[in-house]
Formats: structure tokens, sequence, C-alpha cells
């Protein structure tokens, strides 16, 4: 539930952004499979992976954060 909730959160602000997966993919530096199985909810990211998300994104974690 709660990888859910982070995957929605990342895939918003990554379109919002103008990424693609694949962009994405690589300004992160992981492949476009475990992008996806983070945006869809199937893999949790490690905090670390969040921090680096949230500065390629340009957003503070606490924008990136699930809200209840």
């Amino acid at each position: 539930m709660e990888a859910e909730k982070w995957g929605r959160r990342i895939r918003a602000y990554r379109k919002l952004k103008g990424f693609t997966q694949e962009s994405f993919s690589k300004e992160l530096g992981v492949s476009v499979s475990i992008l996806g199985e983070i945006e869809r909810g199937n893999r949790l990211p490690a905090v670390d992976f969040i921090e680096k998300i949230a500065r390629s994104l340009k957003v503070s974690i606490e924008e990136l954060e699930p809200k209840e």
C-alpha cells in the first residue's frame, strides 16, 4: 500500500516535470524496469533513492511524500 502511494506521487511529479520514464531512469542511473516497478507500487524505494528522486525533480521530500 505504501509503495503504491509513493509510486503514484513519483510518477505524477515525473510527468509534471516533463520526464519520460526512459529519460528519468537515465537521470537516476537505474533501468526503466526498476523505475516502472517503483511507479506501479511493486517496489518501495529506499530513503537514499527517494532523496535522489527529489533532487532530480527539484522538489522536497515532503512534497514527494504521499499524503494520507
